[in-house]
């Protein structure tokens, strides 16, 4: 069986998508489920490729149990809708972004990350990056419904 690959992307990758990298890799680690999941992050602008996250979604990953240290910046290119099987855009910018990228045939990977958790009334994750702390566990508190949501329709579709 092939792994199912999900790729998470915001706008510079320091923020929204490594949290969800983090989350959702917890989350696969807890089910057992390391050997047909595999995640990435990447954001659709190249401002901080290479950086680590902000401390700040660092620090409210860490106190819920979630290291997010070993993860660093990239740049979401055109190849990612060839190797993953869910592009993820965590507001509808980044989905345009990514659409401009994705190449023909290859649309019906892209979702929106809320998509996922119908119990929050948004469509979009924020950007907490010019926001205070609260904005970061309000986003932790999103990404992790939205990452329960995903998780199952992987189970359902593809496990």
């Amino acid at each position: 069986m092939n792994k199912v690959k999900v790729l998470f992307v915001c706008m510079g990758n320091i923020c929204r998508s490594p949290t969800a990298h983090g989350v959702f890799r917890k989350m696969v680690i807890d089910e057992d489920l390391s050997d047909l999941i595999e995640i990435d992050s990447a954001g659709t602008h190249a401002y901080h490729v290479g950086n680590p996250p902000d401390t700040r979604a660092q620090h409210t990953a860490d106190v819920r149990g979630i290291d997010l240290s070993d993860l660093r910046a990239r740049q979401a290119r055109s190849e990612d809708f060839e190797m993953f099987d869910y592009v993820i855009a965590m507001d509808k910018d980044n989905y345009h972004s990514l659409k401009l990228i994705s190449p023909k045939g290859k649309l019906d990977r892209l979702y929106m990350f809320l998509d996922f958790a119908p119990t929050i009334r948004q469509r979009e994750v924020p950007d907490p990056y010019y926001g205070g702390p609260e904005g970061f566990e309000k986003v932790f508190d999103m990404v992790d419904a939205a990452s329960r949501g995903l998780l199952a329709d992987i189970r359902q579709k593809h496990l």
